[in-house]
Protein backbone atom coordinates (compact mmCIF):
# COMPACT_ATOMS: atom_id res chain seq x y z
CA UNK A 1 0.00 0.00 0.00
CA UNK A 2 1.10 3.69 -0.96
CA UNK A 3 0.07 7.17 -0.52
CA UNK A 4 1.17 10.04 -2.37
CA UNK A 5 -0.38 12.56 -0.33
CA UNK A 6 0.59 15.67 -2.44
CA UNK A 7 -1.35 16.05 -6.11
CA UNK A 8 -2.54 18.45 -8.25
CA UNK A 9 -5.42 16.72 -9.99
CA UNK A 10 -6.53 20.10 -11.64
CA UNK A 11 -10.17 19.55 -13.35
CA UNK A 12 -12.97 22.40 -12.82
CA UNK A 13 -11.32 25.04 -14.90
CA UNK A 14 -8.50 24.00 -15.69
CA UNK A 15 -9.53 19.91 -16.49
CA UNK A 16 -7.41 20.50 -20.05
CA UNK A 17 -4.13 20.30 -17.63
CA UNK A 18 -5.64 17.14 -16.18
CA UNK A 19 -8.65 15.17 -14.25
CA UNK A 20 -9.03 13.15 -11.36
CA UNK A 21 -9.92 10.22 -13.15
CA UNK A 22 -7.07 10.43 -15.34
CA UNK A 23 -4.74 10.76 -12.04
CA UNK A 24 -5.80 7.68 -11.10
CA UNK A 25 -4.74 5.83 -14.28
CA UNK A 26 -1.12 7.50 -13.91
CA UNK A 27 -1.63 6.03 -10.19
CA UNK A 28 -2.50 2.42 -11.54
CA UNK A 29 0.68 2.32 -13.24
CA UNK A 30 2.93 3.89 -10.93
CA UNK A 31 1.71 1.53 -7.76
CA UNK A 32 -0.05 4.37 -5.72
CA UNK A 33 -2.91 3.61 -3.54
CA UNK A 34 -4.13 6.38 -2.22
CA UNK A 35 -4.25 10.61 -3.14
CA UNK A 36 -4.38 13.71 -1.32
CA UNK A 37 -5.97 16.48 -3.13
CA UNK A 38 -4.80 19.94 -3.07
CA UNK A 39 -7.16 22.79 -3.10
CA UNK A 40 -5.76 25.51 -5.14
CA UNK A 41 -7.62 24.39 -8.20
CA UNK A 42 -10.01 27.16 -10.47
CA UNK A 43 -12.17 27.77 -8.62
CA UNK A 44 -10.46 27.18 -5.09
CA UNK A 45 -12.14 24.67 -2.76
CA UNK A 46 -12.82 26.58 0.41
CA UNK A 47 -16.21 25.64 1.74
CA UNK A 48 -18.98 22.61 1.99
CA UNK A 49 -20.10 23.33 -1.51
CA UNK A 50 -16.82 23.18 -2.84
CA UNK A 51 -16.00 20.16 -0.99
CA UNK A 52 -19.24 18.20 -2.31
CA UNK A 53 -18.89 19.17 -6.14
CA UNK A 54 -14.93 17.95 -5.97
CA UNK A 55 -15.99 14.58 -4.51
CA UNK A 56 -18.56 14.25 -6.94
CA UNK A 57 -16.03 14.34 -9.22
CA UNK A 58 -14.49 11.31 -8.53
CA UNK A 59 -14.99 8.05 -10.31
CA UNK A 60 -16.71 5.42 -8.35
CA UNK A 61 -14.76 2.61 -8.32
CA UNK A 62 -11.77 5.34 -6.62
CA UNK A 63 -13.97 7.07 -3.51
CA UNK A 64 -12.02 4.82 -1.16
CA UNK A 65 -8.93 6.21 -3.31
CA UNK A 66 -9.25 9.79 -3.08
CA UNK A 67 -8.61 12.41 0.27
CA UNK A 68 -8.61 16.07 -0.15
CA UNK A 69 -7.48 19.01 1.38
CA UNK A 70 -9.71 22.29 2.01
CA UNK A 71 -8.25 25.95 1.52
CA UNK A 72 -7.32 28.09 4.22
CA UNK A 73 -8.12 31.71 3.77
CA UNK A 74 -7.72 35.06 5.96
CA UNK A 75 -11.61 34.61 6.94
CA UNK A 76 -12.01 33.79 10.38
CA UNK A 77 -15.47 32.33 9.60
CA UNK A 78 -14.44 30.00 6.81
CA UNK A 79 -11.26 28.77 8.77
CA UNK A 80 -13.93 28.12 11.72
CA UNK A 81 -15.77 26.24 9.07
CA UNK A 82 -12.77 24.80 7.29
CA UNK A 83 -12.36 22.66 10.73
CA UNK A 84 -15.74 21.87 10.83
CA UNK A 85 -15.21 20.31 7.46
CA UNK A 86 -11.96 18.46 8.35
CA UNK A 87 -13.91 16.90 11.32
CA UNK A 88 -17.25 15.68 9.48
CA UNK A 89 -15.54 14.06 6.11
CA UNK A 90 -13.44 11.44 6.13
CA UNK A 91 -12.32 12.20 2.67
CA UNK A 92 -10.85 16.03 3.85
CA UNK A 93 -7.64 15.38 4.97
CA UNK A 94 -6.65 18.52 6.84
CA UNK A 95 -6.28 22.35 6.12
CA UNK A 96 -3.72 23.42 3.37
CA UNK A 97 -2.14 27.26 4.00
CA UNK A 98 0.32 28.79 1.63
CA UNK A 99 1.95 30.97 3.30
CA UNK A 100 4.03 32.26 0.33
CA UNK A 101 2.50 32.62 -3.42
CA UNK A 102 2.73 29.94 -5.73
CA UNK A 103 0.16 28.66 -8.24
CA UNK A 104 -3.72 29.63 -7.59
CA UNK A 105 -5.18 32.30 -5.68
CA UNK A 106 -5.14 31.24 -2.00
CA UNK A 107 -1.87 32.80 -0.52
CA UNK A 108 -1.48 34.49 2.37
CA UNK A 109 1.22 37.00 3.01
CA UNK A 110 0.79 39.53 5.40
CA UNK A 111 2.13 38.23 9.17
CA UNK A 112 -0.85 39.18 10.99
CA UNK A 113 -3.04 37.41 8.56
CA UNK A 114 -1.10 34.55 8.93
CA UNK A 115 -1.53 34.53 12.48
CA UNK A 116 -5.38 34.77 12.35
CA UNK A 117 -5.00 31.38 10.45
CA UNK A 118 -3.58 30.10 13.83
CA UNK A 119 -5.50 31.73 15.68
CA UNK A 120 -8.88 31.08 14.79
CA UNK A 121 -8.00 27.33 14.66
CA UNK A 122 -6.45 27.05 17.99
CA UNK A 123 -9.94 28.84 19.31
CA UNK A 124 -11.76 26.25 17.52
CA UNK A 125 -10.22 23.72 18.89
CA UNK A 126 -8.67 22.05 15.37
CA UNK A 127 -6.14 18.96 16.20
CA UNK A 128 -5.96 17.92 12.61
CA UNK A 129 -3.05 18.64 9.77
CA UNK A 130 -1.88 22.02 8.78
CA UNK A 131 0.13 21.32 5.36
CA UNK A 132 2.00 24.64 4.78
CA UNK A 133 3.60 25.88 1.28
CA UNK A 134 6.17 27.84 2.96
CA UNK A 135 8.30 30.90 0.89
CA UNK A 136 8.30 34.37 2.91
CA UNK A 137 7.46 37.06 0.12
CA UNK A 138 9.92 39.53 1.90
CA UNK A 139 13.09 37.37 0.54
CA UNK A 140 11.41 36.45 -2.90
CA UNK A 141 12.54 38.42 -5.80
CA UNK A 142 10.44 38.02 -9.14
CA UNK A 143 12.69 40.41 -10.95
CA UNK A 144 15.34 38.48 -10.76
CA UNK A 145 13.32 35.34 -13.00
CA UNK A 146 14.59 35.59 -16.76
CA UNK A 147 12.65 33.34 -18.58
CA UNK A 148 15.81 33.19 -21.28
CA UNK A 149 17.53 32.00 -18.41
CA UNK A 150 15.86 29.75 -16.27
CA UNK A 151 18.05 29.32 -13.75
CA UNK A 152 17.35 32.62 -12.56
CA UNK A 153 14.25 31.24 -10.86
CA UNK A 154 16.47 29.46 -8.74
CA UNK A 155 18.00 32.39 -7.63
CA UNK A 156 14.48 34.91 -7.30
CA UNK A 157 13.47 32.57 -4.61
CA UNK A 158 16.18 31.62 -2.87
CA UNK A 159 16.07 28.90 0.83
CA UNK A 160 16.31 31.66 3.06
CA UNK A 161 12.83 32.38 1.96
CA UNK A 162 12.03 28.97 2.74
CA UNK A 163 13.23 28.86 5.66
CA UNK A 164 12.37 31.91 7.39
CA UNK A 165 8.81 31.11 6.25
CA UNK A 166 9.03 28.10 8.25
CA UNK A 167 10.36 30.00 11.20
CA UNK A 168 7.26 32.05 11.25
CA UNK A 169 4.69 29.24 11.16
CA UNK A 170 6.56 27.55 14.31
CA UNK A 171 6.39 30.90 15.63
CA UNK A 172 2.86 31.75 14.78
CA UNK A 173 1.34 27.97 16.32
CA UNK A 174 3.06 28.14 19.49
CA UNK A 175 2.03 32.15 20.04
CA UNK A 176 -1.73 30.63 19.96
CA UNK A 177 -1.05 27.07 21.38
CA UNK A 178 -1.93 25.62 18.11
CA UNK A 179 -2.68 21.37 19.12
CA UNK A 180 -2.76 20.17 15.45
CA UNK A 181 0.10 18.93 13.53
CA UNK A 182 2.26 21.56 10.97
CA UNK A 183 3.25 19.48 7.79
CA UNK A 184 6.16 21.33 5.65
CA UNK A 185 5.07 20.73 2.04
CA UNK A 186 8.10 19.76 -0.13
CA UNK A 187 11.39 20.96 1.90
CA UNK A 188 14.16 22.04 -0.78
CA UNK A 189 17.08 22.48 2.03
CA UNK A 190 18.53 20.58 4.47
CA UNK A 191 18.58 23.99 6.68
CA UNK A 192 15.03 23.87 6.40
CA UNK A 193 14.64 20.10 7.68
CA UNK A 194 17.29 20.83 10.44
CA UNK A 195 14.86 23.59 11.61
CA UNK A 196 11.82 20.74 11.45
CA UNK A 197 13.90 18.28 13.38
CA UNK A 198 15.21 20.63 16.27
CA UNK A 199 11.16 21.60 17.35
CA UNK A 200 10.03 19.50 20.13
CA UNK A 201 7.19 21.41 21.28
CA UNK A 202 4.59 21.32 18.53
CA UNK A 203 3.74 18.60 15.99
CA UNK A 204 5.63 19.21 12.82
CA UNK A 205 6.45 16.86 9.76
CA UNK A 206 7.93 17.59 6.47
CA UNK A 207 8.06 15.88 2.97
CA UNK A 208 10.47 15.68 0.20
CA UNK A 209 9.51 15.28 -3.39
CA UNK A 210 11.20 13.26 -6.06
CA UNK A 211 12.30 15.80 -8.38
CA UNK A 212 13.96 17.61 -4.98
CA UNK A 213 15.81 14.56 -4.75
CA UNK A 214 16.73 13.77 -8.07
CA UNK A 215 17.26 17.19 -9.66
CA UNK A 216 19.60 19.73 -9.03
CA UNK A 217 19.10 23.30 -10.80
CA UNK A 218 21.81 22.43 -13.59
CA UNK A 219 18.59 21.27 -15.15
CA UNK A 220 17.00 24.73 -15.24
CA UNK A 221 20.62 25.36 -17.72
CA UNK A 222 19.25 22.88 -20.02
CA UNK A 223 17.84 24.08 -23.71
CA UNK A 224 14.06 22.92 -22.30
CA UNK A 225 15.32 24.01 -18.41
CA UNK A 226 11.99 25.79 -18.49
CA UNK A 227 9.98 22.58 -17.29
CA UNK A 228 11.94 22.36 -14.76
CA UNK A 229 10.90 25.22 -12.82
CA UNK A 230 8.95 24.89 -9.80
CA UNK A 231 7.98 26.45 -6.19
CA UNK A 232 10.37 25.55 -4.28
CA UNK A 233 13.06 25.61 -7.21
CA UNK A 234 15.58 23.11 -7.63
CA UNK A 235 18.71 23.68 -5.45
CA UNK A 236 22.49 23.67 -6.29
CA UNK A 237 24.00 20.32 -6.02
CA UNK A 238 25.47 20.46 -2.71
CA UNK A 239 21.69 20.92 -0.87
CA UNK A 240 20.67 18.25 -2.80
CA UNK A 241 23.07 15.99 -1.50
CA UNK A 242 22.35 16.99 1.76
CA UNK A 243 19.03 16.20 1.38
CA UNK A 244 19.71 12.54 0.50
CA UNK A 245 21.26 12.40 3.40
CA UNK A 246 18.43 13.41 5.49
CA UNK A 247 16.31 11.20 4.01
CA UNK A 248 18.96 8.43 4.79
CA UNK A 249 18.68 9.20 8.64
CA UNK A 250 14.83 9.43 8.81
CA UNK A 251 14.73 13.76 9.53
CA UNK A 252 11.92 13.48 6.60
CA UNK A 253 8.81 11.98 7.33
CA UNK A 254 7.20 10.88 3.47
CA UNK A 255 7.60 11.23 0.36
CA UNK A 256 5.01 13.21 -1.84
CA UNK A 257 5.27 14.12 -5.46
CA UNK A 258 3.57 17.12 -5.68
CA UNK A 259 2.12 16.33 -8.70
CA UNK A 260 1.34 19.06 -10.70
CA UNK A 261 0.40 19.72 -14.64
CA UNK A 262 0.29 21.93 -16.90
CA UNK A 263 0.16 22.69 -20.59
CA UNK A 264 3.41 22.43 -22.66
CA UNK A 265 2.90 26.50 -23.82
CA UNK A 266 2.16 27.63 -20.00
CA UNK A 267 5.63 25.89 -18.85
CA UNK A 268 7.98 26.93 -22.40
CA UNK A 269 6.07 30.94 -22.75
CA UNK A 270 4.15 33.23 -20.47
CA UNK A 271 2.95 32.64 -17.75
CA UNK A 272 5.97 30.13 -17.40
CA UNK A 273 4.08 28.09 -14.98
CA UNK A 274 5.60 26.40 -11.66
CA UNK A 275 4.70 23.01 -11.31
CA UNK A 276 6.43 19.18 -12.32
CA UNK A 277 3.63 16.13 -13.04
CA UNK A 278 5.92 14.04 -10.86
CA UNK A 279 3.84 11.50 -10.42
CA UNK A 280 5.06 9.83 -13.69
CA UNK A 281 8.50 9.70 -11.67
CA UNK A 282 7.01 8.02 -8.72
CA UNK A 283 7.36 4.12 -9.28
CA UNK A 284 11.07 3.89 -10.60
CA UNK A 285 12.02 6.59 -7.85
CA UNK A 286 10.41 4.70 -5.09
CA UNK A 287 11.33 1.09 -6.25
CA UNK A 288 14.42 1.93 -8.15
CA UNK A 289 16.25 4.92 -6.74
CA UNK A 290 15.88 4.96 -3.11
CA UNK A 291 17.28 1.67 -2.88
CA UNK A 292 20.06 2.06 -4.78
CA UNK A 293 20.34 5.52 -2.39
CA UNK A 294 20.42 2.61 0.40
CA UNK A 295 17.25 2.76 1.67
CA UNK A 296 15.86 -0.03 3.35
CA UNK A 297 12.34 -1.99 2.65
CA UNK A 298 11.55 -1.04 6.21
CA UNK A 299 12.59 2.96 5.66
CA UNK A 300 10.68 3.10 2.20
CA UNK A 301 7.31 1.53 3.37
CA UNK A 302 7.36 4.41 5.96
CA UNK A 303 8.14 7.06 3.94
CA UNK A 304 5.49 5.71 1.40
CA UNK A 305 2.56 4.51 4.10
CA UNK A 306 3.43 3.83 7.92
CA UNK A 307 3.70 7.94 8.59
CA UNK A 308 1.71 9.08 6.49
CA UNK A 309 -1.12 6.79 8.00
CA UNK A 310 -0.05 7.70 11.53
CA UNK A 311 -0.13 11.45 11.07
CA UNK A 312 -3.30 11.52 8.72
CA UNK A 313 -4.85 8.71 11.45
CA UNK A 314 -6.28 7.14 8.21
Amino acid sequence: MRIDPHVHCRDGNQNYKDTIKHIFKVCDEQGVDKIFDMPNTSPPIVNEKDVIERLNLVPQEAKERYHLYIGATSNPKQLQDAAEIVKKYNEVIGIKFFAGQSVGDLAIIPEDKQKLVYKTLAENNYKGVIALHCEKEEFIDNSKFNPKEPITHSYSRPIVSEVESIRDQIKFAKEFSFKGTLHVCHVSSSESVNLINSEEDIKITCAVTPHHILWDNSMLGREDGLLYKMNPPLREREEVNSLKNDLLKGKINWIETDHASHAIGEKLFSPYMSGFPSLYLYKKFIEEYLPELGLSSEQINKLTYDNIVEVFKI
